[in-house]
């Protein structure tokens, strides 16, 4: 895949961008040079390949150094909900924006 100059001017009205000759080409440019490095990486075959939790697990173990899950704030919702427009059960209440 690669973007065209009208590519680049409709990203720049989208955006709200006002670019230089120049720069348009220059973005033109690095744009399309990411999509190319996309498609090198979608070309290599990874069928049969397990996800790593960690990127150094392909050459060693890894142990991660994961901390307790455990509170270390007090509970303090009542003194936070004090300033809300309406609360119940501990709940903020917003308004209904889906029908």
């Amino acid at each position: 895949m690669a973007l065209t100059p009208d590519d680049i001017g409709r990203l720049q009205h989208l955006a709200r961008l006002e670019l230089q000759p120049h720069e348009s080409e220059r973005m033109l440019t690095q744009i399309n040079g990411f999509f190319s490095i996309v498609e090198a990486m979608r070309a290599v075959d990874t069928a049969g390949i397990e996800p790593l939790a960690h990127p150094v697990a392909a050459v060693q173990d890894v142990q991660l150094r994961l901390r307790d899950d455990v509170a270390s704030e007090p509970n303090q919702r009542e003194a936070n909900q004090q300033s809300a427009p309406a609360v119940e059960a501990g709940l903020f209440l917003v308004p209904r924006v889906i029908e």
